[in-house]
């Protein structure tokens, strides 16, 4: 594919799902989700302690970080703005269903300068994932986690 034809079709892509969006009614962000696709760390934090199966918890964020603490029984795949960690979070998904709700985080920095988000959003989108949540960790993980008491783990 040469590069116009790629440009090309990564903005035929972005307007699809701009599109997508407008009819589904969610309300359309700057960022690669919709606004109904943002989940508060005060609900997140209700559904790992509902009885209902929680959601599949995805951790892109840097290893260090997530070795001194993260969300219980969310799974590493590391940072997504790098070919390994983009590796790591497909080999993450291969196995689930498409329709897998999965949430994905980061934390290491202010959502809207995270370098990790939107790749790994964009991944499981080509992946053919439909239910896709995404933390809303706007300052960055201590802040807006841990400083609040919610459930931690270490590794």
């Amino acid at each position: 594919m040469t590069k116009i034809h790629r440009r090309s079709f990564l903005l035929r892509s972005a307007a699809s799902s701009l599109l997508i969006a407008r009819m589904k009614g969610d309300e359309v962000t700057s960022d690669a989700w919709s606004k109904s696709e943002l989940i508060e760390p005060a609900d997140f934090v209700k559904l790992l302690n509902g009885e209902e199966k929680p959601l599949h918890t995805i951790c892109v964020t840097f290893p260090v970080l997530y070795r001194q603490k993260h969300i219980p029984r969310a799974q590493l795949a590391g940072p997504t703005n790098k070919p390994e960690g983009v590796k790591a979070l497909r080999n993450a998904v291969q196995a689930l269903p498409r329709n897998t709700e999965i949430a994905i985080y980061c934390g290491c920095c202010p959502m809207k300068n995270c370098p990790n988000l939107r790749p790994a959003y964009r991944v499981l989108k080509e992946l053919g994932f439909e239910r896709i949540r995404v933390l809303d960790l706007s300052t960055d993980f201590h802040t807006d986690w841990v400083a609040k008491g919610y459930p931690v783990e270490t590794q």
